[in-house]
């Protein structure tokens, strides 16, 4: 193994879910650069529940105020939203082990990474970053669609 690549175990401490008591781990492989850029490169885990979450964009937050122009706003409200969805799975956002993110201007990028750095510190998903040209709605900045794995290792 390179001395740029790193492989460790990240204990996920403290998973009381709906009578599911226990340890979780994730094996993660990252290099110098995929962690300077808030993504792992790989990411393994064993058992545990695998949530697939649908696409998730928005316009409006929590209070109902147009997000139209505002790629950090929107980023913030999808994050918001994710986790409100995987705790209907008895998950978190600690759970994500995969994402891949569109957005619509390639200079949102480096925006991105810093936001996403600051809701998982480290321990970062695999992640996919694509620029398209366009979204469902003309006003959608980001749209980001998730995997996570509740439970087990």
């Amino acid at each position: 193994m390179s001395p740029s690549k790193t492989v460790m175990t990240t204990s996920l401490i403290g998973l009381l879910f709906a009578g599911t008591s226990g340890l979780a781990a994730k094996d993660i492989t990252a290099t110098d650069f995929s962690n300077s850029r808030s993504y792992s490169s790989a990411v393994s885990t064993e058992g545990g529940k695998i949530v697939w979450l649908a696409g998730e964009a928005v316009l409006k937050d929590e209070n109902g105020k147009s997000l139209a122009g505002d790629f950090e706003g929107q980023t913030r409200a999808i994050f918001a939203s994710i986790e409100k969805t995987l705790a209907q799975h008895q998950g978190k956002l600690s759970d994500i082990v995969y994402m891949t993110v569109y957005i619509t201007d390639a200079r949102y990028g480096d925006k991105f990474v810093e936001i996403r750095k600051e809701i998982f510190k480290q321990n970062f998903p695999a992640s996919t970053l694509v620029t398209v040209s366009g979204l469902a709605h003309p006003s959608l900045l980001i749209e980001i669609t998730p995997v996570a794995v509740v439970g087990g290792k």
